[in-house]
């Protein structure tokens, strides 16, 4: 029995690529964040920003709370906040899925929908000028080291324990980078021989929940040195590899896990032996409005 919705955060399942992996020598599992009780590894990251802002005395039942969203972290942030009786404002594109905005509005949140022609930057200009302007709290995600931290306390040892020790190669898109940042500090701990390896889109490809960042918006919790490796990933092999995903493993997720993916097969084929773990970051039906799914 569990006393609070939050105690369901992380310890998500590892599932064993059954047929798109077709190197015998390696095996490719699947960690399925979108087993989260808000859908995605972002609730990994916002509760422990809130959890350690609040034990901290940074914030309290009066503090206005803003943040700038793709989407999943909004949603997760919406929950959260809505479990310790916050007040918090998400700040996103107008063209992001109806979905999560009606999402993070059934949690209680707030939502403002920026121009989509200036996109996740707009927004986080947005949120910035009312954290300056209006004393709002802004959480920041791209620079709150707590984000990175909950994947160092939670996604990275539940990985170890589960692969028995044994991963060989961490796959992870790249969008805040707290994922990538926490768990590859963790598995480096343990052993340095672990190969992470950072999915971003390539030029003028658009993978909701993954970014290529101009110099000016680079995440602050971003360190180069705890990413072995880059693959680029294009947006037609993203969506391809997402409906690959439902149709022959049965893992119903988003276009960035789909990038994931595509990264990691890529990474299987070259390898001569190893144990690939590659990030599902969320669930397919906050996409459903989208043309993600259309065949």
């Amino acid at each position: 029995m569990n006393n609070s919705i939050a105690e369901l955060i992380g310890n998500t399942p590892l599932i064993k690529s059954t047929r798109l992996n077709t190197n015998p020598n390696v095996s490719l599992y699947f960690k399925l964040e979108g087993n989260n009780p808000g859908g995605s590894v972002k609730d990994r990251a916002a509760y422990n920003m809130i959890k350690s802002a609040l034990d901290r005395g940074d914030i309290n039942s009066e503090t206005k709370l803003i943040e700038a969203t793709s989407g999943n972290t909004g949603i997760a942030l919406a929950m959260i906040a809505g479990i310790f009786k916050l007040n918090i404002e998400l700040v996103m594109p107008e063209n992001s899925t109806k979905e999560r905005v009606q999402t993070m509005r059934a949690y209680g949140a707030k939502v403002t929908l920026t121009s989509s022609d200036i996109g996740i930057e707009g927004a986080r200009d947005y949120a910035e000028t009312k954290m300056i302007e209006d004393g709002y709290f802004m959480l920041n995600q791209f620079a709150n080291e707590d984000n990175w931290k909950a994947h160092y306390k939670t996604t990275g040892p539940e990985i170890w324990r589960d692969t028995n020790q044994k991963i060989t190669h961490f796959v992870s898109s790249m969008g805040t980078t707290g994922t990538i940042m926490g768990t590859s500090t963790f598995l480096k701990e343990q052993s340095n021989e672990v190969q992470i390896v950072g999915v971003q889109p390539t030029d003028n490809s658009r993978i909701p929940g993954i970014r290529k960042w101009p110099e000016e918006y680079l995440p602050k919790i971003f360190n180069a040195d705890k990413v072995d490796r880059v693959l680029e990933v294009s947006e037609t092999d993203a969506r391809l590899m997402a409906k690959k995903l439902a149709t022959e493993e049965g893992i119903f997720a988003g276009m960035s896990s789909g990038g994931a993916a595509t990264a990691a097969l890529r990474l299987c084929n070259e390898l001569e032996s190893g144990i690939v773990v590659s990030i599902v970051c969320d669930r397919g039906d906050r996409y459903l409005s989208s043309d993600l799914f259309e065949l």
